[in-house]
């Protein structure tokens, strides 16, 4: 089993061996070369092939995510000259399937997701199994909307933060401050704007303290609306502008850098009005078990019992979607005349009276 062909495309995937059979290359075309490994052979392997070497290890923290758009583009070329593409690895199981499996996702995004789009590899090599990091890389990609720029995009941001909380919180100790994504300084998606209606407010002070899209969902809680209404005893936000002060309390320059060491990994979260500074949750960057049992990492959470939930109000016009018997003032009535009747304006001019 030195490569097998992706059903459908022109494309092989294959391990260290597959490149050896000099047969096999040339009886499937093969004009281009990925290589997904941080080994890079010192022959002339490549001379005769235009190659794209990835140099990445076969681990789950290993970040494969940044180099799709290139692999993929250098595949697509491949393929547009009329040639065939190669992706390898050392053995053709883990980094190549994930590779394979990105330019599935960006050619034909609505057609697969990363499951199915592996179930099509396996079809030819039953073998390919990318490791869970990988996988769970391929799936943020494919919500991402398998864009060409993935570094600029904001989820890849929110993806690397949580990578570097995670990194230091193995070390035992907070992260830095200039590691920090404060949801609220990023750029706003246009899809994100219904979240702007509910507020979540401090109980004692009315200080609105977030919107629906910066909260967290967790555990059975699909969306965010099922994370605000939810009988949790925490409402888990993404870290805010005003949580500086709690997050980073011997920082005295909120843009000046504190090492993580001199940062507590867990605390109180303070209102920040600094006439109420009520107590109004806590955080801890190793994560905390939710009263519904679930543990969310980082845990930044608002407590349910000290603050309000401020829902939109729609206030319509018009008695059309009224119940029987409502009336609204006058000032609220509706004015669009009834022109269903096409006798003289005169006829219906209550001023007038009937005629």
């Amino acid at each position: 089993m030195a490569m097998n062909k992706v059903p459908g495309h022109n494309i092989y995937i294959g391990g260290l061996f597959s490149l050896r059979n000099k047969v096999a290359l040339s009886r499937a075309n093969i004009t281009h070369i990925v290589s997904v490994l941080r080994l890079q052979p010192t022959d002339d392997t490549f001379l005769a092939y235009q190659h794209h070497h990835i140099g990445v290890d076969d681990v789950e923290d290993e970040n494969l995510l940044e180099h799709f758009p290139a692999a993929i583009e250098f595949i697509q070329s491949g393929l547009d000259a009329g040639g065939g593409v190669l992706v390898h690895c050392a053995m053709g199981k883990s980094r190549s399937a994930t590779i394979c499996i990105a330019y599935l996702l960006h050619r034909q995004r609505s057609a697969f997701t990363p499951q199915s789009a592996l179930a099509l590899l396996r079809e030819s090599r039953p073998l390919c199994e990318p490791n869970p990091g990988f996988m769970k890389q391929l799936e943020l990609y494919h919500h991402m909307g398998c864009p060409t720029d993935v570094t600029s995009h904001p989820a890849y941001s929110r993806w690397l933060y949580h990578r570097e909380v995670e990194e230091s919180v193995a070390c035992g100790r907070a992260p830095e401050l200039n590691s920090i994504l404060f949801e609220d300084e990023q750029p706003q998606q246009q899809d994100d704007t219904a979240g702007e209606l509910t507020e979540v407010k401090c109980r004692r002070c009315r200080r609105k303290l977030a919107i629906a899209r910066f909260v967290v969902p967790h555990g059975a809680q699909q969306d965010v609306k099922a994370a605000i209404t939810s009988e949790c005893a925490h409402i888990f936000l993404n870290p805010l502008t005003w949580m500086r002060p709690s997050l980073f309390p011997n920082s005295p320059d909120p843009s000046a850098d504190l090492a993580s060491e001199d940062a507590p990994l867990s605390g109180r979260l303070t209102c920040p009005n600094t006439s109420c500074g009520a107590n109004i949750g806590k955080f801890a960057w190793q994560g905390m078990q939710c009263s519904c049992g679930d543990w969310v990492v980082p845990a930044i959470g608002l407590a349910r019992a000290r603050v309000d939930i401020s829902e939109p109000v729609t206030i319509r016009r018009g008695s059309g979607n009224l119940a029987p018997g409502i009336r609204l003032p006058p000032n609220m009535r509706s004015s669009t005349v009834d022109t269903s009747n096409t006798g003289p304006t005169s006829e219906r001019d209550p001023a007038k009276g009937s005629l």
